[in-house]
């Protein structure tokens, strides 16, 4: 995922698209998720798991403050 493509997501992501973003796959992330090792906050809302961006941003280290 290219550093526009990342900029560009919104608030909330689901872990398929957290885990492209992280370079691993669809089922590694729910393998990590589930044995809390995930290295990304997870928001679990009855069945459905959220990535919040921000969150991956920090972990990624994408900087959404503007360059000097």
């Amino acid at each position: 995922m290219t550093l526009e493509e990342l900029l560009a997501l919104p608030p909330t992501v689901n872990v398929t698209t957290a885990a492209r973003a992280l370079g691993i796959s669809a089922h590694k992330a729910y393998a990590l998720i589930k044995d809390g090792t995930f290295p990304v906050d997870v928001l679990t809302l009855g069945q459905t798991a959220k990535v919040p961006t921000a969150s991956l941003w920090e972990v990624l280290g994408v900087s959404t403050q503007p360059q000097r």
